[in-house]
């Protein structure tokens, strides 16, 4: 974190926090799953700063953003992101997004793609349809969540950190140094991103016009993208390349973290020669 700047701005009628690499290079925006915070994304930050200037901002009611009592649909949060982009000046920023957070990139790649260069989708929270149990199945999960947090809380970050690692014990160590401080922060308020309707994701992966990297795990490990999802979304888009990370579930980077690494950075690469190549002809 030596040199990182910390910064708020005004977006979308709230104060986000962010933390920025800096550096004159292509900026790369990193939008972090529910319950995290920007700084869980230190780890891989510090290999994607050798490439780009990356700004990783706290979610509305997590980390040091405002905490609303309520806004908290996946149409908020891709408002707070595309806000975030116009208020930073940032042109046409590479984004990632874990989780909550890839399905919030998911709604600015598919309805802002004049703020998008390319994308890359950790095990975002996508959903294909709603069966006649899903609100009231997606309501039991944020109470029990809901609950799990505010009980952690209470007991602070040694049982936090105990919790932690007795439910992800192939997580490297340093992981813990900022999955612990964002569990104590967020706001309760959070879950209501949970109980919210969203689009089908076909409906919004078909609209991408940038390059965009799906990865994801193992569904047997927690996995939300399953290989037949990942198949159906590279037929929908062929600007879509999605790549299976082994040995992981749910937190790719985390649980695979040099698979992932490689996978991003071929990725990238790709992403600048397309670049070039369009300047050359343009």
């Amino acid at each position: 974190m030596n040199g990182w700047q910390s910064g708020f701005v005004e977006a979308n009628g709230i104060r986000l926090h962010y933390w920025r690499t800096g550096g004159i290079k292509p900026p790369m925006v990193l939008a972090h799953g529910i319950t995290d915070n920007g700084l869980c994304w230190t780890r891989l930050a510090r290999v994607l700063a050798r490439y780009h200037d990356v700004i990783m901002f706290d979610a509305r009611g997590h980390g040091e953003s405002d905490k609303p009592e309520s806004g908290y649909t996946p149409d908020d949060h891709a408002a707070d992101l595309a806000g975030l982009i116009r208020a930073l000046g940032l042109e046409r920023p590479m984004l990632m997004g874990h989780s909550m957070g890839g399905a919030t990139v998911t709604r600015v790649a598919a309805f802002h793609p004049e703020l998008v260069s390319a994308v890359i989708l950790e095990d975002p929270a996508w959903v294909l349809g709603e069966s006649p149990n899903s609100e009231a199945e997606r309501a039991a999960r944020a109470a029990e969540w809901r609950k799990t947090i505010e009980q952690r809380q209470a007991q602070g970050a040694a049982a936090v950190l105990a919790a932690g690692r007795l439910e992800h014990p192939t997580w490297d160590p340093e992981e813990f140094d900022w999955w612990v401080p964002a569990k104590l922060q967020v706001s309760l308020n959070v879950f209501e991103y949970v109980t919210a309707r969203r689009n089908d994701w076909v409906d919004l992966a078909a609209r991408f016009r940038c390059p965009a990297l799906l990865l994801y795990g193992e569904p047997e490990l927690g996995s939300i993208i399953t290989p037949a999802a990942a198949a159906y979304a590279r037929q929908l888009n062929p600007l879509i390349q999605p790549k299976q990370i082994p040995g992981a579930g749910h937190n790719v980077r985390r649980e695979n973290f040099e698979d992932t690494v490689a996978a991003i950075q071929e990725f990238m690469a790709s992403v600048r020669h397309l670049q070039a190549a369009e300047v050359a002809v343009g």
